[in-house]
């Protein structure tokens, strides 16, 4: 699974002091169009529930489609958490590889046949994953709120920061793949690529 999800961010440490007091603020339209985009694979992840439920198949568009919303939220994150300088493009392309031109990247292997009953216990088998993400959330949240005074008085992103809060995201995209019927295969306790 490590390998079939991939969630990398590739951008400079330095971040110009006065980021994170308005990044957010500039992220507003972008953040709108992600929450539309999260309901959006809401609707998609009922379909595919169905369709792996008869076919054991997921639609290819829908799956790229489901994948593009998540990438899209990544790089929305990564502005509104001023990890990055430059403004994430308005980019609706549906691919479950990441077409690149984007410092943050997130890619999704399609599988080609998925287990048909695995769909009804999925949320119950990640109970145990749930519970360590609410735990990394919350230490993400501490992270985040030092980053934020690191990079206001030293213009540069403490290395071991961001690598965490990529860490976490890569965490939570790998769970959400797996409960949102993108991939079977149980997802590692990991933060690591």
């Amino acid at each position: 699974m490590a390998g079939a999800v991939r969630v990398d961010l590739e951008a400079p440490l330095e971040v110009k002091n006065w980021r994170p007091l308005v990044n957010w603020l500039l992220a507003i339209p972008q953040l709108m169009v992600a929450g539309v985009l999260r309901t959006l694979r809401g609707v998609l992840m009922l379909i595919a529930f169905f369709a792996i439920l008869f076919t054991k198949k997921i639609p290819r568009a829908i799956f790229d489609m489901a994948v593009m919303t998540m990438r899209y939220d990544w790089r929305v994150s990564t502005y509104a958490l001023w990890m990055r300088e430059a403004y994430p493009p308005f980019d609706f392309t549906p691919a479950s590889d990441d077409p690149g031109g984007d410092p943050a990247a997130l890619s999704i292997e399609y599988p080609e046949e998925l287990n048909r009953w695995l769909p009804l216990v999925k949320w119950i088998l990640a109970i145990p994953h749930f519970v360590v993400f609410a735990l990394l959330l919350v230490a993400g949240i501490f992270v985040g709120f030092a980053a934020f005074f690191a990079v206001l008085f030293t213009g540069r992103y403490p290395a071991g920061m961001r690598t965490f809060i990529v860490g976490v995201n890569r965490y939570s995209t790998r769970l959400v793949a797996y409960v949102g019927f993108l991939r079977d295969e149980y997802p590692p306790f990991s933060l690591q690529p």
